[in-house]
């Protein structure tokens, strides 16, 4: 029973239409698509700030100007060490801090070890300076950068540098593989 103005609403005309016709097979897949991975932004977030807290200025040990610095983990071999504090490895990057202020020094810091452990870097130089132009002939930057290496976890050692590559206002940082 169609209406007169062309309605084709009539469930009978449907049936009649659709005699013969069988329901199609499911089985219940979707069409294939690659799907891409989440990206954990809170993780991220909260490895951001956790670099930031790792990074502080709580720990400061006394410094004088042209005192050696040298940090070890546990675990690292005698040779490689030896090796390393006597300047055999090849210097892969190298940061400067000369002229940087404490809070600049730490993010710039903090930014260099992140990309140098991305890249696969395993040995860097950084330069902190000795402290003679600073008030009181103080080292701050070699204190501050002394007390954040120690905290980071992909730092297995640091130690000053040989005097061709800057002595006591440098250190060269060993790190861990990818």
């Amino acid at each position: 029973m169609s209406s007169e103005n062309g309605d084709n609403d009539d469930p009978e005309l449907f049936r009649k239409a659709a005699h013969g016709a069988r329901p199609l097979k499911q089985d219940r897949r979707g069409p294939h698509r690659t799907r891409r991975k989440p990206v954990p932004q809170q993780r991220l977030r909260d490895e951001q700030e956790v670099v930031a807290s790792l990074l502080s200025d709580e720990y400061q040990p006394d410094l004088e100007t042209g005192e050696e610095l040298l940090f070890v983990r546990g675990g690292l071999q005698q040779r490689v060490l030896r090796k390393f504090r006597r300047g055999q490895f090849t210097i892969e990057a190298e940061l400067d801090l000369h002229g940087y202020t404490v809070p600049e020094a730490r993010e710039a810091l903090s930014q260099f070890l992140r990309e140098v452990t991305l890249a696969g870097k395993r040995c860097v130089r950084i330069i902190h300076g000795k402290g003679l132009g600073a008030a009181g002939k103080l080292p701050v930057l070699k204190v501050k950068v002394n007390a954040w290496l120690r905290q980071k976890d992909a730092v297995l050692a640091f130690c000053s540098a040989r005097p061709q590559d800057g002595g006591t206002g440098a250190v060269y940082v060993l790190l861990k593989r990818g």
